[in-house]
């Protein structure tokens, strides 16, 4: 069993826009009500989180295709349409239940099919019925229903839980334990919307304390008491309930391995979403005088399919070759029909015979959609060599990766390139990942980069806060021999748990055997289930098992995994992940998850907001300058 995300989420949101109606296999409705959903034209009504879920899998098109014939966000006004049922696809909040209320109340539309993205909780469900009766409009609500889809899948392969400043949070030094409590319980309801997708139980495995710990433990019991429920979510795969297929869910805190968020990196997919800030799926080009193109980038576009991994510059070979192999057709196809050769293929001059006529008209989309692919990518790596040059990205990538790799670098060149090319943000960026391949932090090594950034008026907050744990991990580490705590060392392992020790333990050994990720290395020890130094201390959490139980019988081999990454994930871990399963023999299956996909920039925003909450640094200098 492959664990398709995509596929699942898309048929469930395919079962919704047909009026919740069973689904066959091929992906439509059963055929009893086949004729009658096609002659039913719906209205879709949307909030902005659900939108974001539907982007990267349905198009406009895909919309009529089952009856949608208009969309509208839930918060503008809207005006009646009568005799049109109404989809409403939406968060279970309160502003949204009362907007409900008031549409029924109006009588916007003929009937109301309501979606609520996770679990709608009691006292909404109450509120709502208490509106629309108090308002005689209880009869137009024709049905309720709890989807269980708030996440965003990006890929077959990667989702994102959409929970913006997550790492910001938990991290907070002035949060208490409520505000901490509310995260956790966000991220649990998001995971378990993912799991009840999938149909599957997974065994949780998590570095004991920290973050990692808190939701699984919650996760666990959110699940055990579900399955209490004779006709639960997870009822449907019950084959494979307790068989050796079971998937392992293993979750992570950012600050295991705090510099993968923090790096510049060479490959394309990384590049256009550092640089170009790609959100769901879709880049929007910078544009002075023109109205901004927006392409989007998903599996439908083979070049980026086959080409996203790649490093800049094969990239850009690679577009040379494409346009050059378009115009050898273009020229073959002018040449059979009697056209001038390097001329652009549009269909006016086509003359020959009619063999030679029909095999061109039919070659003419094929050639155009080519022609648009290769365009839109060009236009692509255009800005992203720009931006290279501008900033010398390439000189950031080189030296970040000796750093990682090596330990070291050429004081000299770091300066240099710390005084030189480059934003704010990249500065900071190198400045954060040189600091973090220190083992130890002693100030004259120290100084030089913080005068370094200094003098390029770069601020310094995330910097400090990094400086910060690693200080409060040498206390924690030196501490952990002796009997005695001091406070500062309990409010840290209060605070970071597991994880403040990861922050430099994870680096040393960051790229270590091939460029392996310290990530991919734990997740490929944790699916093997073999005695191993590195995971033997990670708890297992099975929701199948009886609690007193310890799940040490279900430690693997797995052949399929979700990572889940708690303060924001990023396209390296994912990439060096899918190659995990990839060289795996037997093939794995890997799906990566976190609570939000951030690029460096903006992982460094909430480095320098958390280390402005604790005082550090200097301040008034925005990261994004």
């Amino acid at each position: 069993m492959a664990l398709n995300l995509r596929q699942k989420q898309m048929s469930l949101i395919v079962r919704m826009l047909n009026l919740n109606q069973p689904s066959n296999r091929g992906g439509g409705i059963s055929s009893d009500t086949a004729v009658a959903a096609e002659e039913v034209y719906k209205i879709l009504i949307m909030d902005a989180f659900c939108l974001g879920i539907l982007s990267p899998l349905i198009h406009v098109n895909d919309l009529r295709k089952h009856g949608i014939t208009l969309f509208f966000p839930i918060d503008k006004s809207r005006q009646t349409v009568p005799d049109v049922p109404a989809i409403y696809f939406v968060r279970p909040t309160p502003e949204n239940v009362d907007r409900i209320a008031a549409d029924a109340d109006r009588g916007l539309y003929e009937s109301f099919h309501l979606n609520f993205s996770a679990s709608l909780p009691r006292p909404l469900l109450e509120t709502l019925a208490f509106k629309t009766l108090e308002k005689d409009a209880v009869h137009r609500i024709s049905k309720i229903h709890d989807q269980y889809l708030e996440f965003v899948t990006l890929e077959d392969t990667l989702f994102s839980l959409a929970q913006p400043k997550a790492y910001v949070q938990i991290n907070d030094p002035s949060a208490g334990d409520r505000e901490i409590e509310e995260i956790v319980e966000k991220i649990v309801s998001g995971l378990f919307c993912v799991l009840s997708t999938l149909g599957v139980v997974p065994v949780i495995r998590c570095a004991r304390g920290g973050p990692a710990e808190m939701v699984a433990s919650a996760l666990d019991s959110r699940i055990r008491d579900h399955l209490v429920i004779k006709n639960n979510l997870f009822s449907e795969s019950g084959v494979l309930a307790s068989s050796f297929q079971r998937p392992l869910l293993c979750i992570f805190d950012r600050n295991f391995e705090l510099a993968v968020g923090i790096q510049h990196d060479w490959s394309y997919r990384p590049l256009v979403h550092d640089v170009l800030g790609m959100k769901l799926n879709r880049v929007t080009m910078p544009a002075e005088k023109a109205a901004a193109k927006s392409y989007e980038l998903d599996v439908s576009d083979s070049f980026w399919d086959s080409n996203s991994w790649s490093p800049f510059q094969k990239v850009a070979e690679e577009i040379e070759t494409q346009l050059s192999k378009y115009k050898q057709d273009v020229d073959e196809v002018n040449k059979r029909t009697g056209g001038k050769d390097g001329v652009e293929f549009d269909g006016t001059d086509l003359i020959g015979n009619t063999k030679h006529l029909m095999n061109a008209v039919n070659s003419l989309p094929e050639l155009t959609e080519r022609k648009k692919m290769i365009d839109k990518h060009t236009n692509i790596a255009t800005v992203l060599l720009g931006e290279i040059k501008e900033r010398s990205l390439d000189g950031y990538c080189t030296l970040e990766n000796d750093l990682l790799t090596k330990g070291s670098v050429d004081k000299s060149q770091l300066l240099s390139l710390l005084k030189g090319k480059g934003t704010k943000v990249d500065k900071i960026r190198l400045a954060i990942t040189y600091l973090l391949s220190l083992e130890t932090t002693p100030q004259s090594e120290v100084e030089p980069i913080e005068a370094a950034l200094r003098e390029s008026d770069v601020d310094t907050c995330a910097f400090q806060y990094v400086k910060k744990i690693k200080s409060l991990n040498a206390s924690l580490a030196a501490s952990a021999s002796s009997a005695s705590r001091s406070n500062i060392v309990d409010w840290a392992e209060k605070l970071y748990g597991q994880s403040i020790s990861a922050v430099t333990a994870g680096m040393k050994n960051l790229l270590s055997g091939g460029r392996q990720l310290a990530l991919t290395r734990t997740v490929e020890a944790l699916m093997e289930g073999k005695p191993n130094p590195e995971v033997d201390s990670y708890l297992v959490f099975d929701p199948r098992a009886p609690r007193s139980g310890s799940g040490a019988q279900l430690r693997g081999p797995f052949k399929e995994a979700i990572v889940f990454m708690i303060g924001g994930g990023n396209y390296v871990e994912y990439r060096s992940l899918m190659e995990l399963a990839q060289r795996s023999q037997p093939v794995k299956h890997v799906i990566y998850g976190t609570t939000e996909v951030l690029n460096g920039a903006e992982f460094i925003e909430q480095l320098t907001e958390l280390g402005q909450k604790m005082g550090l640094g200097s301040s008034g200098m925005g990261p994004s300058q």
